[in-house]
């Protein structure tokens, strides 16, 4: 499932940049433009991380921050042009890290990675498995990495996605419907052809590493689930 990620900032400008550095790492952003909208973005939608400026019109930073840490662990992430003094008050209120502007390209991202990573380590389901398996094939949910025989698989962003849904619920047939809104997190507009090539991708990468198992199964006229083990 892809990563969501909200971005309250006020500037076009900077909040394009921001959109433009984390969508190359593979997340997928939602932009609000102010306070107002970022609230009403949080009421509706469940996001994994929020880049929050604080100097925002309709409601600020540290308003949202206050609201968000009422009922809510999701990372925080700051980034402003204001002061110590105000980067010590918001981390109090419950923000979980702090970039000053003008800011780094590489900083913002490793900082966003940072916050999920930990994010993973204490998440909500904490009594969730930390890894998935499947025949010759391992996930490691916290470092993303996946291995296949031993050997580490490559894979994009998207590919990753969908091979954890999968595998998350192994005795579930996932329509391309259903793995395109939930992986894309966008409306399906009966694009088969991209989720066929992403699977094609995925089954080509595996059978590299392990050409005697079968792992993802075609559901004719259906869609896809993850290959049962051999009785």
């Amino acid at each position: 499932m892809a990563t969501q990620i909200l971005i309250a900032e006020d500037d076009p400008d900077i909040n394009r940049l921001l959109g433009r550095i984390l969508e190359k790492e593979g997340y997928q952003v939602t932009a609000a433009f102010s306070g107002s909208e970022a609230r009403l973005l949080l009421k509706t939608v469940r996001f994994d991380l929020i880049v929050l400026d604080l100097m925002l019109p309709g409601a600020t930073g540290e308003e949202l921050v206050e609201e968000i840490r009422k009922n809510s662990t999701t990372p925080i992430l700051v980034v402003s042009a204001k002061g110590q003094e105000d980067k010590l008050n918001v981390l109090k209120m419950g923000a979980d890290d702090f970039i000053s502007k003008p800011f780094d390209v590489n900083e913002v991202a490793v900082r966003v990675y940072s916050l999920l990573r930990r994010s993973r380590d204490f998440s909500e389901n904490g009594g969730e498995k930390q890894t998935l398996s499947l025949k010759n094939l391992e996930i490691d949910l916290e470092s993303r990495e996946v291995r296949v025989s031993g050997k580490p698989l490559s894979l994009t962003a998207r590919e990753y996605d969908i091979l954890v849904l999968l595998m998350r619920y192994p005795n579930k047939v996932f329509t391309r419907q259903n793995i395109f809104e939930t992986v894309w997190g966008g409306a399906y507009l009966g694009d088969d052809n991209t989720i066929n090539v992403h699977i094609s991708n995925l089954r080509s990468k595996i059978q590299k590493l392990d050409d005697k198992e079968e792992y993802i199964s075609t559901i004719w006229g259906v869609g896809f689930k993850a290959a049962k083990p051999r009785e």
